[in-house]
């Protein structure tokens, strides 16, 4: 409600008194200091060096030499849900939160927006005289809000956040990003050949950002959402610095385990008599065989040597963007602002093991369900971390990123899919430097921190609507007393089928793994951890204190009624990924596209997975045409129809493993053509994938044909989006460069059918569709 104005009104203006106060924007409260929060991806709590891992973090170890490293902080176990907790303070199913963005199920904990009763920290610091940036990745934008013409409302500029730049997906190509700037698709400013990598890129926006505001504002304090690419795959690193690496990984990841524990029990991140846990944990009976770690031992010379490359690739890649991230800090030292800028330092979830038991060139097989192939992956050793490659290391590496804890990301019920790093740096108002804290905190207790130290509470009610209250209690207290006893009661933990729950030193977990497709659920045995005495939750005491665990899990259906849990869903990634979902557009047989349009994103574009299609192109054709006239994917999974040296080409890249699969025509005469391709589904193949036969046309004359296999999971899982008359950021054949922009001709249009109909029909309506247009 608007002050009452104070001023005096008369007829005439001169005679009349003004009163500003009603009008005037709320001002952040004196000395009121920046907030900087950086958010990495996928990172267990023993990579890093501040907690005695090998991977140096010389920008990270030098915050946590003057500010304050925390070894019991926890998160969701998975990058959605965190990032929303991040947001708002709130629990991640209140948040409709409980899977990725790609898993959302129609349930009040899963639909994947925001609820109005969840106000974001960028709202309630934007409306209280803050100025509010986001830059790198986001992941909380509904698939069917990604198009171009899709709603902005959960697209951060709607969240409280003055600027944006970056990616909103859950990952994308750091050497071919995805990018977003504000609420429009960019194109990348520069190549990987001109020296272009997304986390250098990230830093520039963000120092652009803040100079852009100190020029302007140099009085108004900022936030800063930091959230670089890394550690999530694909693990694209500058060769120079995964060459940093070579070598250091060699004994490997069961080496790494005994070598860091002790490390982390030295530095204090650990107690002394810490225990590991087994490599694999779970029982064979519950177990998803897709996490299982293959003993160092039972691998041969090569699969040795191809394993370690990916750990020296991942390292490389995470101390590059560190050192980006660097850039922003000494950018804040130079302006004079580092003193009062609260920094959080900080990751998402433990290690991720999408990479399987045998590591991948191609991270997206692991969401089409297709295993990895070990001789492609050794053929493509000298590639890793180039733009030839989607890489990531295999389960083991996960394990041992998360030392001392049993399993890796996804798995809530275990501290190694949920106790990350985090750094707090704040001279200006922690005394403390280079200590450790060990008092038991998460995710959600990082927005009333944030609340707390800038002197603002979360409005009970905001725009008209009653507020959930926030989940989390500020950290605050822990800040210049280490000693002192947590201020957090107790957390729950589901995600992906699994559960815990944590109180008062306690935790019970129940033995489900994530992501199964088992189910049964009233069927879980669960296990009971001492956590503040067994740090790693490696003693079971459940049959010594029956009545605590019962006591805890029914503690957990309490949390689970409360915040909105329910059901539970170990579907797997294919099945969750592929659940139909609401659009904005309603499905249909066909679908038009035209050139000189932004790629249309996979997620609204039409879906040719595990089905018969058809493509279809009125062009213009001269002597001199070339270049793409379709395109979707890249060289990791995708399509592409072009012309070239007179020819039509037709190609399919199946998740990247090679040879292409390309169906090509003769010379073609200049004129008005259909130029189109049919595939034929006739089954499924050894590992689920679409076989059958495809036909390239020209006119009504068949060209070239043959079998074909297709993906029935996505090109990618975000990004690389349909294209007519070009390919957008990476190429999808190694027949061209992108873009490939369509020249020497004019494409009128092209339609994809996915209705069943005859390639022929098609072909004529087509015809006489496009030239109606």
């Amino acid at each position: 409600m608007t002050d009452e104005f104070k001023g005096v009104i008369q007829l005439d203006v001169r005679d009349s008194v003004p009163d500003w106060g009603p009008y005037e924007l709320t001002r952040a409260p004196e000395g009121a200091p920046n907030i900087l929060v950086i958010l990495y991806d996928d990172t267990g709590l023993a990579a890093w060096s501040p907690y005695g891992g090998r991977i140096e973090m010389p920008t990270l170890q030098r915050l946590a030499d003057n500010g304050l490293t925390y070894t019991q902080w926890h998160t969701t176990a998975l990058c959605s849900p965190t990032r929303s907790v991040f947001l708002t303070g709130r629990n991640h199913h209140v948040n409709r939160c409980a899977c990725i963005m790609e898993g959302t199920d129609g349930f009040p904990g899963a639909a994947g927006r925001l609820p109005a009763e969840c106000a974001t920290i960028g709202q309630v610091l934007q409306d209280n005289g803050y100025s509010t940036f986001w830059v790198g990745k986001n992941h909380n934008v509904p698939e069917e809000d990604l198009a171009s013409g899709g709603s902005r409302s959960e697209w951060p500029l709607a969240k409280g956040f003055d600027r944006f730049y970056g990616f909103l997906g859950g990952e994308t190509n750091n050497w071919y990003p995805d990018l977003v700037e504000d609420n429009r698709y960019i194109e990348q400013p520069a190549r990987p050949e001109e020296g272009y990598h997304l986390s250098k890129d990230l830093a520039d926006q963000a120092i652009r950002m803040l100079r852009d505001q100190q020029s302007a504002n140099r009085s108004k304090p900022w936030f800063m959402w930091y959230c670089p690419g890394a550690n999530h795959a694909p693990h694209h690193s500058p060769p120079e610095y995964a060459e940093k690496y070579r070598g250091m990984f060699d004994d490997g990841y069961e080496a790494y385990r005994e070598w860091v524990l002790a490390r982390m029990v030295e530095k204090g991140v650990m107690p002394e008599g810490t225990q590991l846990t087994p490599i694999n944990p779970m029982p064979d009976d519950v177990a998803n065989p897709a996490d299982a770690v293959r003993p160092w031992d039972s691998l041969d010379a090569d699969e040795k040597r191809l394993f370690s490359r990916m750990a020296e690739v991942f390292a490389g890649f995470s101390e590059y963007t560190d050192v980006q991230t660097g850039r922003i800090i000494d950018h804040l030292e130079r302006t004079g602002q580092l003193d009062n800028t609260l920094i959080f330092y900080c990751a998402d979830n433990g290690a991720s093991g999408e990479g399987t038991p045998h590591g991948s060139v191609n991270e997206n097989k692991f969401f089409n369900g297709y295993p990895d192939d070990l001789a492609e992956n050794l053929s493509r050793i000298d590639d890793l971390g180039s733009p030839d490659t989607y890489n990531h290391y295999p389960t083991g590496w996960a394990v041992a990123f998360s030392t001392p804890f049993q399993m890796f990301k996804r798995y809530s019920q275990f501290a190694g899919g949920t106790c990350d790093p985090m750094v707090v740096h704040w001279p200006a108002g922690i005394r403390a430097r280079g200590e450790m804290r060990h008092q038991y905190h998460h995710a959600t207790d990082i927005v009333p921190t944030i609340l707390d130290v800038v002197g603002v509470e979360m409005p009970t009610t905001y725009r008209g609507v009653e507020q959930h209250p926030l989940n989390g209690t500020s950290m605050r207290y822990s800040f210049d007393d280490g000693a002192a006893p947590t201020t957090k009661e107790r957390q729950y933990y589901a995600m992906l089928g699994t559960r815990g729950i944590w109180q008062d030193g306690w935790k019970a977990a129940a033995i489900h793994a994530p992501i199964s497709g088992l189910g049964r659920f009233d069927e879980d045995r669960w296990e009971l951890y001492h956590v503040d005495e067994d740090r790693s939750e490696c003693h079971d005491l459940a049959a010594e204190h029956p009545e605590k665990l019962q006591e805890l899990i029914g503690t957990w259906f309490e949390e689970a009624e409360r915040n909105l849990v329910l059901p539970l869903d170990d579907r797997t990634a294919m099945e969750l990924i592929t659940v139909e979902r609401p659009q904005a557009e309603p499905a249909r047989d066909r679908y038009v596209y035209y050139p000189h349009t932004a790629p249309v994103p996979e997620a609204v574009a039409v879906n040719v997975r595990g089905r018969s299609f058809k493509i279809v192109a009125d062009v213009e054709v001269t002597a001199g045409s070339e270049g793409v006239i379709f395109a979707h994917g890249s060289r990791f999974g995708g399509h592409a129809m072009f012309l070239k040296d007179r020819k039509l080409h037709y190609v399919y890249n199946f998740l990247g493993i090679p040879p292409e699969q390309a169906f090509v025509s003769g010379e073609l005469e200049p004129g008005n053509h259909v130029l189109g391709m049919e595939f034929v589904r006739e089954g499924a193949g050894e590992h689920g994938e679409s076989v059958g036969t495809t036909r390239l046309s020209v006119d009504e004359t068949v060209v070239a044909e043959g079998p074909m296999r297709a993906q029935i999971g996505k090109f990618t899982l975000c990004g690389d989006g349909l294209c007519v008359g070009f390919d957008s950021g990476d190429r999808v054949s190694r027949h061209y460069d992108a873009p490939f922009t369509f020249t020497g001709g004019t494409i009128l249009g092209v339609a994809v059918d996915v209705s069943g109909e005859s390639y022929i029909d098609l072909e004529r309506e087509a015809a006489a569709a496009m030239a109606r247009e």
